[in-house]
């Protein structure tokens, strides 16, 4: 007797193909690696100085705030053996817009830039 072929035999062999071209794709980029967030940080803190999770993070909590502070200030930070921390100017200028290619302004605006400490730069 006769076999008959069913609908899900034809999609079965478009498929694998393309299971392997993503497979390909996840070779060439690194495995994404772990958020690491302040409320980590402060539970590390915590362990490290034997004090509530709690206390910790409203420590994190207030040296975020202060960075904050002091970066809308115009300060420079230096964080020793971390690196330094500054809001830079970015002057207008004219861009192009990708899709049609037309000439636009780009607005002025601040950046955050950081510059690695040497040691942070060896540790890595």
């Amino acid at each position: 007797m006769p076999v008959k072929k069913t609908a899900a035999a034809p999609a079965a062999n478009k498929a694998a193909p393309k299971a392997a071209a993503p497979a390909k794709a996840a070779a060439l980029k690194p495995a994404a690696a772990p958020n690491v967030t302040t409320k980590h940080l402060a539970a590390r803190l915590a362990e490290s100085h034997k004090m509530s999770k709690k206390q910790a993070e409203t420590v994190m909590d207030d040296v975020v705030g202060m960075m904050i502070s002091h970066l809308k200030a115009g300060d420079r930070l230096r964080l020793g053996g971390f690196g330094i921390l500054e809001v830079k100017d970015r002057p207008a200028r004219t861009g192009r817009n990708p899709a049609t290619g037309a000439a636009i302004q780009i607005a002025a605006s601040k950046k955050i830039a950081f510059r690695p400490a040497k040691e942070l730069k060896e540790a890595i």
